[in-house]
């Protein structure tokens, strides 16, 4: 499995993600040779096993379908017993989040846990989102500039005076992507088109034309509400060989038909390019620098099976360098480089900066004889956007509103929850009204069931993080993996303007359910370790969960000073070496970070091949 020797590589990329596929892609394109690093096992020829491995998991988590098994003996795997570890919100509980044997990051405790979870295979975490492919709003760029908040991005949304800007990248992600959306419903706080969207929006779901209904001329800070369609990576009509979406409440953690687009679309071009090569079970572990402080080649060891032990290890070397493995995985091989000196890290600032979109979560039903039909359809099909932006950003967090299709599985585990509930007199969910201990059954029960599963909805909301060097990747000194490398050490929490926002998004929801006339069922749970007190010395708890959006890590920024890569991805410290994905994000903003670290992917692989060219 090592490399060989004789292909010649213009360009080493660790990692097969969005952003390592899509600048494969790009650069095989224009005959460049490209080799891939790749730390987790091949893709199966197709998706009868993981789609196996999901129906007969006793728990649906979202990164169940996946290698490498997240049990072992009806326990919880040790990452050190595995080659290419990943964490799991299974090891996010009260019991777990600081247990080493179950948890791959290790936290500190010292503050709040971090909940998101990212997965190391082929194709990597975009395998497991929804599908929400919107772009950011223009303000996002420039909070200081705008609001005297955190740092400006080096780029802009419209082309600066330097001829620098994302719109015209965001349209060609679009594409590659295949997003369904109207541009009429996106056209807001300063968002513009030059094209349309590949194809047209998905439709919307009972729950969205409800709840769009009700708030048609409903304020909050005197903002009007509106509900609009959510651009999708799923396609509306055939596009690039996939289906159209079945409506199936599963694009998280896996499409059964696979209409959800996932990176293997595009590295599957890329491979037939002829000109891209990939090595799978190899974990890149050193990033060598030469007298000249260029990267002169790229340290790796390979395995065969998850659990099994190392095959061999070996360096592969090329002209430039890109490391794609995410805003966990790219600094944690960063800073194992060069004997634990940290490669690219002049400025102080590799690991720093760790950010998310914390998510609030509420749910409500709906009255009766006013049933909204969860549990059909994508997970989301809409939200409300206008609240993404506005002049409190000076004071607090912004957010945007995903409106859940899927009915109350987020916050209880739905359907199957209350069904239980009924069936033995219990009472989890807080819908059993029938007298303690005593359960339903047949025609009684399935009435019970559809009077109440048909009318439950949930919002969710994601909010805007503060930038902080204090929430930070580093490596553990003590707890490795089965190939012997640290695993990531994390610290994170959350700042007084990010919970102010979360604070606002409880009342905002608590609004729109009034506004609905449903009843609100949303509590914070005693057993969960991700939540705070708010306001402080209320007793008043809010609950928060993770989006799965790791941003920060490796910024960028136009001064080598106070970021670790330039507008390009470029890192200031080796003109060779590119550092991309979310992590190169100075700010988080509110939309899902996807489409924007796909339209930075397109626009640095352009940059490599034109570096190449003047070599």
């Amino acid at each position: 499995m090592c490399a060989d020797k004789t292909f010649d590589a213009d360009v080493v990329i660790v990692g097969s993600g969005i952003a390592g596929a899509l600048i494969a892609k790009q650069l095989g394109l224009s005959g460049r040779k490209v080799l891939i690093l790749e730390a987790g096992a091949e893709m199966p020829p197709d998706i009868d096993e993981y789609m196996n491995r999901f129906f007969t998991a006793p728990i649906k988590a979202t990164e169940i379908p996946y290698t490498p098994e997240l049990f072992t003996n009806r326990k919880l795997t040790d990452p050190k017993t595995v080659n290419a570890g990943r964490p799991t919100v299974l090891s996010l509980t009260k019991d777990s989040w600081l247990k080493p044997e179950e948890s791959y990051m290790i936290q500190d405790g010292k503050k709040l846990p971090f909940g998101s979870t990212y997965e190391r295979i082929n194709g990597g975490t975009v395998r497991h989102w929804l599908g929400t492919s919107l772009r950011f709003v223009p303000s996002d760029f420039e909070m200081q500039k705008r609001y005297g908040r955190f740092v400006d991005w080096p780029l802009r949304y419209d082309n600066d005076d330097k001829g620098i800007g994302l719109k015209a990248w965001y349209a060609e992600a679009e594409k590659e992507i295949g997003v369904s959306a109207e541009v009429k419903d996106q056209e807001h706080l300063g968002i513009t088109f030059d094209q349309k969207y590949p194809m047209p929006a998905i439709p919307l779901s009972v729950v969205d034309t409800t709840i769009s209904d009700a708030v048609s001329d409903l304020k909050y800070d005197g903002i009007l509400l509106k509900v609009r369609s959510t651009p999708a990576g799923r396609n509306s009509q055939p596009y690039q060989n996939r289906r159209v979406c079945a409506g199936n409440t599963n694009c998280i953690p896996i499409c059964p038909i696979q209409a959800k687009y996932d990176p293997s679309v595009t590295l599957a071009d890329a491979l037939r390019t002829g000109n891209v090569k990939i090595l799978y079970c190899t974990v890149a572990y050193d990033v060598v620098i030469d007298v000249n402080g260029r990267v002169r080649e790229i340290k790796y060891i390979q395995y065969k099976e998850d659990k099994g032990p190392r095959t061999g290890s070996d360096s592969v070397s090329a002209k430039a360098y890109v490391l794609a493995a995410n805003a966990i995985e790219t600094p944690r091989l960063l800073l194992m480089s060069m004997d634990r000196k940290g490669v690219a890290n002049s400025s102080g600032l590799v690991g720093k900066n760790l950010m998310d979109h914390p998510l609030y979560l509420a749910w409500a039903l709906m009255p009766k004889g006013k049933e909204v039909y969860p549990y059909r359809g994508p997970l989301s099909t809409a939200g409300i956007e206008d609240l993404r932006d506005g002049e409190f950003r000076s004071e607090r967090a912004a957010f945007r509103i995903e409106i859940g299709n899927e009915g109350w599985n987020f916050p209880i585990g739905d359907p199957d929850t209350t069904t239980l509930d009924f069936i033995n007199g219990l009472n989890v969910s807080s819908l059993n009204d029938v007298p303690k201990g005593q359960g339903l059954f047949g025609h009684e029960l399935v009435t019970k069931l559809n009077g109440v599963l048909t009318r439950q909805f949930r919002l969710g909301f994601l909010v805007e993080q503060s930038p902080d060097e204090s929430n930070q990747v580093t490596l553990s000194n003590k707890f490795t993996d089965r190939l012997g490398l640290p695993r990531p050490q994390i610290t994170y929490d959350l700042s007084d303007y990010t919970k102010k926002g979360m604070a606002e998004a409880k009342k905002v929801a608590t609004l729109i359910f009034d506004r609905l006339g449903a009843t609100e069922f949303t509590r914070a749970k005693r057993d969960n370790p991700s939540q705070f007190e708010w306001p402080v010395g209320s007793g008043q708890r809010i609950d928060f969960y993770g989006s799965g959006h790791i941003v920060g890590t490796y910024r960028m920024g136009t001064d080598r000073s106070s970021s670790v890569v330039n507008a390009d991805q470029r890192s200031w410290d080796h003109d060779n070496l590119y550092l991309v994905g979310s992590g190169t994000f100075p700010t988080v903003a509110t939309a899902n970070p996807t489409l924007t670290l796909a339209a930075l992917s397109l626009r640095t692989a352009e940059k490599i091949n034109q570096a190449l060219t003047l070599r």
